[in-house]
């Protein structure tokens, strides 16, 4: 038998959740229409009786093959056996300790294929059965059957099946049984709907969180607000405060009381956003709906306040705050701590820390991390690391995150040893470091340029669990590829090999510039290949660089075949991409292609810079036409372009070789007038004996010349 034989219902369970095997329907060819038609005989009932009890201890004890035989030899009693046989051994076979799904799968469609036609009974033993041994996603496509097939799944069932979907983190097929709860009028209880709304928000799949929403309210399904919250957070955790707000006055007009954590959600929000505006206005109709800020959303206000430079503002809510008799905690301060370090106002740091002591604070982790952080983005790396040091020392409570900024600090200042001793101990007393700990002082050894401590430092440590990852490969392979350290460049990629490492974009980009470096094009090309064929794309600096090397060493063809595979995987060279090429077959003397860059440049919208024009301006002075070269060099100048020194140059070396000495001196004035800082090349071509002699017939070139040994001297 095969699967197109089946009805669509059927094919679809099949597809859907079977494995193929399952179709092969072997074992119960002997479940034809004729094994139905035997005459009965005198002990017919007797036997059937047994055969039945014999089927369901067979089935019980996970002997399917026995049970199988038992059913089958039922055929021989007319109009048996029965769909309640079969419903039996389905029944009896999943409550075994050894259940093989083809067994019960080869039981259903031969039901489906030769009768008797499943019932109720049959697929809520089928449901029942796939729920016992969490088959989440079978059970739910034995319950979509069930519904095809014009049977109703209990809302019992279907609310195990959603609420055990939850618990596992299947979100897509949960809303698979959330939409057949639909359909058969059942609503999810309010713990799984909760919980529903809450996973798919904080998985930002806020669309499917919509339709949920949705869904329930048009069919008049009310939860209170704290059910719909976390869809808000969602919208304005991914910048959509706008929507965010919409939802918040529908659900305001569906009759939803909105709670201190809805208002708090939009805060958060608008703050992030930078909207002002719309954060007082949020507060104002908080406060006017008789909603009480909490300290969370006086702490999300502040924390915005400072995050956009607005210290003053955020220490007068900071006051507020107090007013309202809402307490602020160590969270709160910490904020604004951090803020006050990265504005550099020590005095206000001082005074605020003698606040949180009047009110019986102590400085937390968090608060270290915060005043570390901010001495250390602001430079007072020194500072930063005497405050930190204290702080270790004197045994005060800090984790793995305030160690990693004192080794930041640490390691700015070139002080890897140090880092490395602090890192011993702190292990000694039991705090385990993070990657990030690791990585900041291996990072540290490379720009040191110490690699061989660096690779010591990889192989000595016990790392977390998961080892060295690629960003601590990555981190020794940059310096080594651009040091040209082919020996250690192996040493990192054989540990990535024995580590189970895979090679990232940035390793690949570390290589292929590598590769340039010492002219082996044959294993950029093939890197480029490979990057291609799994779908990234090497940097645009990586991609320049090869260009260039390529175009230097003479590869102008490859260099484009190069250039349009890569446009054709939708990666976008820039304007240096363009140069690179265009400068290379001007040198070439290939118009026609210069020609056709310049076009597919200004069809990419890149505008042409001073080295675009520069190489134009070249190849027309080599190919004799000074003329049209000026017009060029006056489309510089129109296009809000300030030509170069190296521009001017070649006008004038252009000039002097075909003798135009009359044109040379408007382009000085030009020079002159546009401030164009003059360098060795102008006056060496200014200084030629036959270009003096027709400066001394000509006042006026001779005083423009006298100018522009001026401009250099100024």
């Amino acid at each position: 038998m095969t699967l197109g034989a089946v009805s669509c219902s059927h094919r679809r369970i099949c597809n859907c959740y079977f494995p193929p095997i399952f179709v092969k329907f072997s074992s119960l060819s002997a479940l034809k229409a004729t094994d139905f038609t035997y005459e009965a005989s005198n002990s017919d009932d007797c036997n059937y009786r047994e055969l039945q009890l014999s089927m369901q201890c067979h089935a019980s004890s996970g002997n399917f093959a026995k049970a199988l035989e038992s059913l089958n030899s039922m055929g021989n009693v007319p109009g048996k056996p029965t769909v309640y046989d079969f419903n039996a051994l389905v029944y009896s076979y999943l409550k075994s300790q050894t259940v093989l799904l083809d067994n019960v799968v080869q039981v259903y469609l031969g039901m489906k294929r030769f009768g008797p036609a499943p019932n109720a009974s049959t697929f809520n033993a089928l449901l029942n059965g796939m729920l016992s041994l969490g088959r989440l996603k079978d059970a739910y496509m034995i319950a979509e059957e069930m519904f095809d097939c014009g049977f109703l799944p209990s809302f019992t069932s279907l609310s195990r099946i959603l609420k055990n979907m939850l618990r596992v983190g299947n979100l897509v097929s949960s809303i698979g049984v959330f939409k057949l709860m639909l359909r058969l009028k059942y609503f999810p209880t309010e713990p799984s709907l909760c919980l529903l709304i809450s996973k798919l928000s904080k998985a930002m799949m806020t669309e499917e969180a919509w339709f949920v929403c949705y869904a329930l309210m048009r069919k008049g399904h009310f939860f209170g607000a704290y059910v719909y919250n976390p869809m808000l957070w969602a919208l304005c955790k991914t910048g959509q405060s706008n929507n965010a707000l919409q939802l918040f006055y529908w659900m305001k007009r569906k009759g939803v009381v909105h709670n201190v954590c809805s208002y708090t959600a939009l805060v958060y929000g608008f703050g992030r956003e930078g909207l002002w505006r719309d954060l007082l206005c949020c507060l104002d109709e908080m406060e006017t709906d008789g909603c009480k800020l909490s300290a969370i959303t006086y702490t999300i206000v502040i924390k915005s306040l400072c995050g956009d430079g607005r210290i003053a503002e955020a220490l007068e809510y900071l006051a507020k705050m107090e007013r309202e008799g809402c307490e602020p905690d160590m969270t709160t301060y910490n904020v604004i701590l951090h803020a006050l370090c990265i504005q550099d106002r020590a005095n206000d740091i001082f005074s605020l820390l003698e606040m949180i002591e009047n009110k019986g604070f102590s400085p937390n982790a968090y608060t270290y991390a915060a005043l570390g952080g901010g001495l250390l983005k602001t430079g007072n790396i020194g500072i930063a690391c005497e405050l930190l040091l204290d702080v270790i020392t004197e045994g005060n409570y800090v984790d793995v995150v305030v160690y990693n900024i004192y080794f930041n600090c640490l390691c700015h200042e070139n002080r890897s040893e140090e880092a490395l001793y602090r890192l011993k101990k702190m292990i000694g007393e039991g705090l385990m470091p993070s990657n990030v700990s690791y990585n900041t002082i291996l990072k540290s050894f490379c720009r040191e340029n110490n690699l061989s401590k660096a690779l010591k430092f990889l192989d000595y440590f016990k790392w977390d669990e998961n080892g060295p990852d690629v960003v601590s490969f990555n981190t020794i392979l940059s310096v080594a590829c651009k040091q040209k350290k082919s020996s250690v460049i192996r040493r990192v990629l054989s540990h990535m090999k024995n580590g189970g490492v895979q090679p990232n974009v940035i390793s690949l980009n570390c290589l292929i510039q590598y590769f340039c470096r010492v002219k082996n094009f044959s294993e950029c090309l093939k890197l480029l290949d490979y990057m291609t064929c799994s779908g990234s794309s090497p940097t645009i600096v990586t991609f320049n660089l090869l260009l260039d090397r390529l175009c230097k060493n003479g590869l102008v063809g490859i260099a484009e075949r190069v250039f349009k595979q890569l446009r054709n995987t939708g990666f976008f060279p820039d304007t240096i991409s363009y140069n690179i090429l265009i400068h290379a077959f001007i040198k070439e003397g290939n118009k026609a292609m210069v020609n056709q860059l310049v076009s597919d440049m200004y069809n990419q919208r890149l505008k042409p810079d001073l080295f675009t024009y520069g190489s134009l301006i070249s190849g027309l002075c080599n190919d004799g036409k000074v003329s049209v070269a000026l017009e060029l060099r006056d489309d510089v100048i129109e296009n809000g372009l300030t030509p170069s020194i190296a521009i001017y140059n070649t006008l004038l070396e252009a000039m002097f070789k075909s003798g135009a000495f009359s044109d040379i001196l408007s382009l000085l004035k030009n020079l002159v007038l546009e401030g164009c800082q003059p360098n060795e090349v102008t006056f060496e071509i200014l200084s030629r004996p036959v270009f003096k002699s027709w400066i001394k017939r000509s006042p006026e070139v001779s005083n423009l010349v006298e100018l522009v040994h001026e401009c250099k001297v100024n």
